[in-house]
């Protein structure tokens, strides 16, 4: 009887760490990689309340280590990540640690000189969703151009991409380059910030006014990887990175839902279900309704109070490998007014749409109207694309999907 409860318990521990080695540990759980590295530095913090370790924040953890956090650098949403979309955002002081804390998305979206004066190290920790208009991967890069200008060392605490599991959609087109895409990569790309930071500095996409070659080869960059980790993987939040993710089907929707940001229809703002409610008051023949009001990060949007009808995604899941471009043609053939369904800009001009924006071109919006199949459009997407994974490949930390 005694071995048979011994082996039982042997058998229970083995599981146990078995699973543990499977368990998705991000960058910032491999302190022994990265400490040493902080240790009596100046540490300059990119980050938002995504950066967790275990049950508790990256800035308590580094202070309890006793790792110096000289400032603290916040991206679109701020430090806690309440901020509306596009709110911009004051500097201020942390009142539980007094640490300075300095807003990348108000008057400006990089650290400048004076910023980076007392700071030795550069420290990147930000939750990505994978898509390209998803404004953390452009800070990152901006911070990037930062600390190669000022000849300060950076370190990327990698985090896994919960839609990293595959690539899709149009690369975007140079003309369409905005605030929601700066570099030739489709709109779900398939990396890591880590990986998506090394195809950055490979592609030769920095900017910076006083770096040369030399400059950019001797700059450091640092990577903490992911442990137990691959493109396979499907890996779940337990932090919403933004007030309007707050759920992982609307993680798993949004490269597909965000491209109705760009229509008149809503997108689920100003509901608990943003990205996965879609509706407007016009949209016949359909039984589900939800009406969008103000909440906290989404104070003010489209069709606020109005009973809007549409598609409750919440219980369904997208295609697991790609955008669903037929629940975006099916969302346009059902808008009744076919020629008020983009939102129109003050100028009208093809790179003006936010639509096309956000699309990274301005030809889907052509081949909706003119009622283009899925097939035929993937078709156009298909060079770009095999293009983009080839040269994607370089760049991988993990092993890829494919």
């Amino acid at each position: 009887m005694k071995k048979v409860i011994v082996l039982f318990i042997l058998i229970l521990f083995a599981s146990i760490q078995i699973q543990a080695q499977k368990t998705i540990l991000p960058g910032a759980y491999q302190t022994a990689e990265y400490f040493t590295l902080l240790k009596n530095k100046r540490v300059g913090l990119f980050t938002n309340q995504t950066a967790t370790v275990g049950n508790q924040h990256l800035i308590d953890t580094l202070i309890k280590a006793g790792i110096t956090i000289q400032k603290v650098f916040t991206p679109e949403h701020g430090l806690r990540g309440t901020a509306d979309a596009g709110e911009k955002i004051n500097d201020e002081v942390d009142t539980k640690t007094g640490i300075k804390i300095v807003s990348l998305y108000g008057k400006k979206n990089a650290p400048d000189s004076v910023d980076l004066m007392d700071i030795d190290v550069l420290l990147f920790d930000v939750q990505d969703v994978g898509t390209r208009f998803y404004t953390y991967i452009n800070s990152l890069q901006y911070f990037m151009e930062a600390g190669m200008a000022n000849h300060k060392p950076l370190i990327i605490l990698d985090r896994p991409n919960p839609n990293g599991h595959y690539v899709d959609g149009p690369i975007l087109e140079t003309p369409f380059i905005s605030g929601v895409g700066k570099n030739p990569i489709p709109i779900v790309y398939g990396m890591t910030m880590g990986e998506y930071a090394q195809m950055v500095r490979g592609e030769g996409w920095m900017k910076t006014n006083n770096s040369n070659s030399i400059d950019q080869k001797n700059w450091s960059l640092t990577i903490i990887r992911n442990k137990n980790y691959d493109h396979k993987s499907m890996y779940t939040l337990n932090v919403a990175p933004s007030p309007n993710l707050a759920e992982m089907p609307a993680i798993l929707w949004y490269p597909t839902t965000c491209l109705i940001e760009g229509t008149v229809m809503s997108e689920g703002r100003g509901t608990p279900h943003a990205f996965a409610y879609i509706g407007h008051p016009s949209i016949p023949n359909r039984t589900f309704s939800f009406t969008p009001n103000p909440r906290v990060g989404a104070m003010s949007s489209k069709l606020y109070g109005q009973v809007c009808y549409g598609w409750d995604l919440t219980k369904a899941m997208p295609p697991k490998n790609k955008i669903d471009l037929a629940l975006i043609i099916e969302m346009y053939k059902s808008f009744p007014q076919k020629d008020s369904f983009f939102l129109l800009p003050k100028t009208i001009t093809s790179t003006a749409y936010f639509f096309n924006k956000l699309v990274g071109n301005a030809t889907l919006m052509q081949q909706l109207i003119e009622g283009t199949s899925e097939a035929d459009i993937r078709k156009t997407w298909a060079p770009a694309l095999t293009s983009f994974k080839a040269k994607r490949k370089k760049y991988l930390l993990y092993r890829d999907f494919e």
